[in-house]
């Protein structure tokens, strides 16, 4: 029996480019030790006061079906909480409610893309992208960032790549680099948008994780309310990974369609997540501080750490729960450097090849374990590739 092309064809037919990520998960089960900075997963669990009001939610009967948007309170909260942040008229009617960031991706290109058509995305990126473009149907075609510009992409590499496009997913604060986009850069590609006809995909699952400058949704420019669909979730800004709440604003009509979407796939999110959202959200700017407070630390203690050295570059880390290491003077690929370092040292980061090939010579550090098992890692891993710069230069 044949499966359908858009199911099998997912992962491009190829690996999806995380064997060290897999190998240290073995490693582990086999019960070795072994330092984790692999993936965007917090340290900390679900604050307390958050799992709290999920449980008084389900003790008091939201266990049912949920309204499918969304419950209009969520919406509501969600709604006033971008309007407050960017200044752009939103109500419940531009949100719905997903099951996690990433069925809002998903729901997002099944919107505005039609099987054949060309969906952009940028190189470097989040493993899943591609997959999820393709999984709608549509062509996945890459952007290539450059690191000499610090991996802010260009609006002539993206028209470069334009040609039968009809939507473009952007992320920022972006993983795998830890780049905020300028305003600049998200002023052209508004522009662009709007010259090539567009849809524009923004991913802000980090808008609260923001070490220097600012977070611009580009939602928020001239023109582009009409043309932006915005995805955001709970599991960054408020450690609620597991609990799967996420959203997507965009034109009423689009999400009036999603609402649709939604009624034949996820059927909504469950009514005491929902709960537990809103009282998230409600509890404002000071939960959410207090979420990304050890990534702040940890990213100013690197700092620190890789002034002390002169081997490897960092990319600017201006947001987000991750460094971009530019290992590039070792002499080893990405995956080379990572599969070396886990077999010396026991310590497991994401080779940049894992997010397309932007990224090649680079390694992706996720800041997500305790303050000095940290900055103990990342010390081993600047001496190890002092060790290996220093034999490629005697070779």
């Amino acid at each position: 029996m044949k499966l359908s092309d858009r199911i099998t064809q997912i992962t491009g037919g190829g690996s999806d480019g995380w064997d060290v990520f897999y190998r240290a998960r073995r490693m582990v089960a086999e019960g070795h030790a072994v330092t984790q900075l692999t993936i965007g997963e917090h340290d900390i669990g679900t604050d307390a006061s958050i799992l709290d009001a999920m449980n008084r939610s389900a003790r008091d009967g939201h266990t049912g079906y949920a309204m499918v948007p969304g419950t209009d309170l969520l919406r509501d909260t969600v709604a006033a909480r971008v309007q407050t942040r960017t200044g752009v008229p939103t109500t419940r009617n531009n949100v719905l409610i997903t099951p996690g960031g990433q069925a809002g991706l998903f729901a997002a290109h099944m919107a505005v893309c039609n099987p054949g058509d060309v969906g952009l995305f940028l190189d470097p990126y989040y493993a899943t992208y591609p997959g999820t473009i393709r999984g709608t149907g549509a062509v996945a075609r890459a952007v290539q960032t450059s690191a000499e510009d610090a991996f802010q992409p260009r609006a002539e590499q993206i028209e470069a790549k334009v040609d039968g496009a009809v939507s473009l997913l952007i992320n920022t604060p972006n993983n795998p680099t830890g780049v905020v986009y300028s305003p600049e850069t998200l002023q052209a590609i508004a522009e662009l948008c709007q010259r090539r006809d567009l849809w524009l995909i923004s991913d802000e699952v980090y808008d609260t994780q923001i070490w220097n400058g600012a977070h611009l949704s580009p939602r928020a420019l001239p023109g582009m309310a009409d043309r932006t669909l915005v995805v955001g979730s709970m599991s960054k800004s408020h450690a609620m990974t597991g609990s799967r709440c996420g959203w997507i604003i965009g034109p009423e009509e689009v999400i009036s369609h999603l609402i649709n979407l939604a009624t034949h796939t996820t059927y909504g999110v469950p009514g005491f997540i929902q709960d537990a959202a809103r009282f998230a959200l409600n509890a404002g700017s000071t939960l959410e501080d207090k979420i990304a407070a050890p990534f702040r630390r940890r990213r100013a203690r690197a700092l620190e750490v890789l002034a002390e050295q002169n081997t490897i570059g960092l990319v600017p880390a201006d947001g987000a729960m991750y460094l971009m290491l530019d290992i590039r003077a070792t002499g080893l690929t990405g995956e080379g450097f990572a599969n070396a370092l886990l077999d010396k040292h026991a310590i497991a980061v994401m080779p940049g090849e894992s997010f397309g090939t932007a990224a090649a010579g680079h390694v992706r550090v996720a800041m997500t374990i305790d303050d000095d098992r940290f900055e103990t890692a990342l010390k081993t891993i600047c001496a190890f590739a002092s060790e290996m710069a220093g034999q490629q230069a005697a070779e």
